[in-house]
């Protein structure tokens, strides 16, 4: 039910138990603060219980990310709208020592190729935490601008980063599909 994406360098595919150890050890640190952590090992199970589930739920989620080369889990990029989010989002979580690659970037574009492309959205936003330049940067490359103020019942106040509407687009569109 889950797709396999394929990019340039990286592999986003469905996450499951073998992905534990990474979400663990990223939710249990201080990188986690701008997506609802740091969060205990059990709650962090918790957090990969519900990034699988939301695929059943909604039909869409998030991939665990790798790299093409190593097969490294890098982090957890796509698609969420749980309950409680104002709409579609694109979200990109990396995991500690893999910021800096433009991972996020070339997963995020993927995964907006897949909202646009497959599922035929019109729009998505990204919902990005006060502090996390690295998020807004990620979210400005992918051509997203800020559109207003969102609060969220845990997550806060966060800034609403609107991407560009699939016709506005000139990256081309989906690399591949498995």
């Amino acid at each position: 039910m889950i797709p396999t994406l394929i990019t340039d360098r990286l592999r986003l595919r469905a996450p499951g138990p073998q992905d534990i150890a990474p979400f663990t050890a990223f939710y249990a640190s201080e990188r986690a603060r701008f997506v609802g952590g740091p969060l205990t090992a059990e709650q962090a199970w918790r957090m990969l219980a519900m990034e699988i589930g939301h695929w059943t739920l909604k039909g869409f989620g998030r991939w665990t990310v790798e790299t093409l080369d190593t097969g490294t889990a890098v982090g957890l990029v796509g698609l969420f709208e749980p309950e409680g989010w104002p709409e579609p989002e694109i979200g990109w979580d990396l995991f500690n020592g893999h910021e800096g690659n433009g991972y996020a970037t070339e997963a995020g574009r993927a995964a907006r190729d897949y909202a646009y492309d497959i599922l035929g959205w019109p729009t998505a936003i990204s919902l990005v935490k006060d502090g996390n330049d690295g998020s807004a940067a990620v979210a400005a490359r992918l051509g997203a601008r800020p559109d207003g103020r969102f609060v969220h019942e845990r997550h806060g106040d966060l800034a609403i980063w609107r991407h560009p509407a699939p016709a506005d687009l000139t990256d081309g569109g989906m690399e591949a599909y498995a």
